[in-house]
């Protein structure tokens, strides 16, 4: 069985045990998926930049840090290790508390529509990554809701306080993608901690890193086409 998550793709090879931590619990690869669906919302609309850069650290402190701190905290494994859970906590608190204030200004100047959605956003990150509610919540579904529709939904609304038929769309893509790439990472992990031969789950790793990887650089390749 895999004791922790360290041997990790998205981990850094290189550097001292705390900082290969601190980075691969922050799941990069992942987490710059959920800031591209963002962009994706932002391009969907006519957008500013600085609105664009707003979204993205509003979703990076809010999942990037904060659901997976909160996801490090609950389960019988450890997979990153004998944590302090009151630094867990801290981290992600602070982290939320950053991702919130980001919002409520944006609700308060002119995009009140990223209330509701930073609403549903803050239940699904408590009920999916701690697991509440005897893990009702901690299913594909949510995952697809709350890391693939929802970010793009809240990159068009800052940008311009409503959705457009391209955000819908983009929206919808990003679902398929999110529901892809979940049920692909669930079975990946499960191999992994089965310790089984690398050319089991080499092939869902592979299918992790295109996944995530093709996000990102149609991202920045969408945004250059748009912005220049």
């Amino acid at each position: 069985m895999q004791k922790d998550r360290l041997s990790e793709w998205f981990v850094p090879k290189f550097g001292s045990r705390n900082f290969r931590l601190s980075i691969g619990i922050l799941f990069l690869p992942y987490t710059g998926m959920v800031l591209s669906f963002t962009i994706w919302g932002s391009l969907s609309v006519d957008f500013g930049i600085d609105r664009l850069i707003a979204v993205c650290l509003l979703y990076f402190f809010g999942v990037g840090i904060s659901a997976h701190c909160l996801d490090a905290l609950v389960g019988k494994k450890k997979p990153w290790g004998d944590i302090s859970p009151s630094k867990l906590w801290l981290a992600s608190i602070i982290s939320l508390i950053i991702s919130f204030s980001i919002g409520l200004y944006y609700v308060f100047l002119d995009s009140w529509l990223l209330f509701p959605i930073g609403v549903i956003e803050i239940f699904f990150l408590l009920s999916y990554n701690l697991e509440l509610f005897h893990k009702k919540f901690h299913n594909n579904g949510s995952f697809v809701i709350s890391w693939g529709i929802l970010p793009v939904f809240a990159g068009a609304v800052i940008q311009s306080n409503s959705i457009s038929i391209e955000t819908i769309i983009f929206s919808a893509i990003a679902g398929l993608v999110s529901y892809i790439f979940i049920i692909t990472s669930r079975k990946y992990k499960e191999l992994k901690y089965q310790n089984v031969n690398y050319k089991l789950y080499y092939k869902k790793e592979v299918i992790l890193k295109m996944t995530s990887f093709a996000v990102i650089f149609s991202t920045v390749c969408f945004f250059i086409l748009r912005y220049l």
